[in-house]
């Protein structure tokens, strides 16, 4: 059986990456996709911490919660990175500096 331990530290592996990709990459999908991988960590966390709640299920149902929210956050980010791709022509956070006329 896997304990706690365990997916904190997979959770916190997972939310490093993140990190650094949302830190790193000049690539705003792959910064939407460091974004995913904090999420996902989040989530790692509050089912294995959900599983000592016995009575409520309360980790488990943010974690629902949480999921339903980032793909909600997900299909709006892509949203506007098509329209901002359209409009300058790349993805790329540092070269888009003037979002206004």
């Amino acid at each position: 059986m896997i304990n706690l331990q365990t997916f904190m530290l997979i959770g916190a592996s997972l939310f490093c990456t993140g990190i650094f990709m949302v830190l790193t990459k000049s690539n705003a999908i792959q910064v939407l996709i460091g974004i995913e991988f904090m999420i996902n960590a989040a989530i790692i966390n509050l089912v294995a911490f959900g599983k000592y709640d016995k009575y409520h299920n309360g980790g488990q149902i943010f974690a629902l919660f949480a999921i339903v929210l980032a793909a909600a956050a997900s299909a709006v980010a892509l949203a506007i990175i098509l329209n901002v791709y359209r409009r300058f022509k790349t993805i790329d956070p540092a070269k888009i500096n003037e979002l206004k006329n």
